[in-house]
């Protein structure tokens, strides 16, 4: 599949003000109302930069974090709401830094007392918010540009949001329609445009590989260099290589040519063999390869089967997490 390895310097499309963003957005059903302040002059962001730890055995170490998927089936189910999950995590499972998903609050992202109420139970159980993943908003490679534009300001209300918890990046999705490389330059083009309306946030916008073209570590690797932002990452995900129908990716090679771009790490998991190891990764050659790119940031449990419940699956996917770790370190 051919793409282009310079960066992007323009398009057809003229560059958008901040002013067309919000616009679309708002004509596109967003969330955006006019005069939403871009810049974040009351930001005051207690957050941690991702930390790096000097090797001193091995490959080094990596933090332990808990993305919100992990209890999907129980949010769903209403057995537990979005505001329990600081509590959850800190208290079934001795967490102490989560990974939102936008699914489970979707109408509150500009509800500053809704957010308030959230980083006061994070506080109370010495948790950290990291970042919010952010689906059902448009698709940023959209061939429609009115769409794209619209897709882009619908995001917009996120980063306050997760400027306001104190995480240090959205998660989005680089869908569209069209030719990979049709794809991949609206991609680019959209990143590095809400890069920017970050910035002032202090926020970086990282994209997952989550099916279709994003699910190809070289298309997306070329989607990073294209963009050409400090701000622009990957979020590389352990199993979701699927192409699409029964195409797969090789996970292992997709997650070799992600990290470079890395900003955060998701540890999927599906089934365990009676030995406690993953039947679909080999956590110990995956990890080996996060940390041989010098990431030593937050790893991310992502349980997402089925053949045990999902409390256990996520300390089952602990438990293989912190096996790995003190064996490679």
């Amino acid at each position: 599949m051919g793409r282009e390895d310079t960066p992007l310097r323009g398009s057809d499309v003229a560059r958008p003000t901040r002013r067309d963003i919000l616009r679309a957005g708002a004509a596109g059903g967003a969330w955006v109302a006019l005069g939403l302040p871009l810049v974040a002059a009351a930001c005051t962001s207690t957050r941690e930069e991702i930390p790096f730890v000097p090797e001193k055995r091995g490959l080094g170490t990596f933090e332990i974090s808990l993305a919100e998927w992990s209890l999907h089936r129980a949010l769903f189910n209403g057995e537990m709401d979005n505001l329990d999950f600081p509590r959850v995590a800190r208290e079934d499972y001795g967490i102490d830094a989560i990974e939102y998903v936008n699914a489970f609050f979707k109408d509150k992202a500009r509800d500053a007392e809704y957010l308030r109420d959230l980083n006061k139970r994070c506080d109370d159980h010495g948790v950290k918010s990291l970042l919010i993943m952010i689906d059902g908003e448009g698709a940023l490679a959209d061939a429609d540009d009115v769409a794209r534009r619209a897709a882009v300001g619908k995001h917009v209300p996120w980063l306050q949001a997760a400027a306001d918890l104190g995480c240090h990046s959205i998660r989005v999705n680089a869908a569209g329609t069209g030719t990979p490389e049709e794809q991949a330059a609206r991609a680019a083009e959209s990143l590095h445009w809400l890069a920017d309306l970050a910035t002032p946030y202090d926020l970086n916008v990282i994209v997952e590989n989550h099916g279709g073209l994003s699910s190809n570590g070289k298309w997306l690797a070329g989607v990073m260099k294209r963009a050409d932002h400090p701000r622009v990452g990957t979020l590389p995900d352990f199993g979701n290589f699927r192409i699409g129908g029964e195409q797969w990716y090789d996970r292992y090679m997709g997650v070799e040519e992600l990290m470079p771009y890395a900003k955060a790490v998701s540890a999927k998991s599906h089934d365990f063999d009676p030995s406690g190891r993953e039947e679909h990764t080999d956590y110990w050659r995956m990890l080996e390869i996060v940390l041989s790119h010098g990431y030593h940031g937050h790893v991310g449990i992502e349980w997402e089967g089925g053949s045990v419940s999902e409390p256990e699956g996520i300390r089952l996917t602990k438990a293989l997490l912190e096996r790995v770790r003190d064996e490679l370190a």
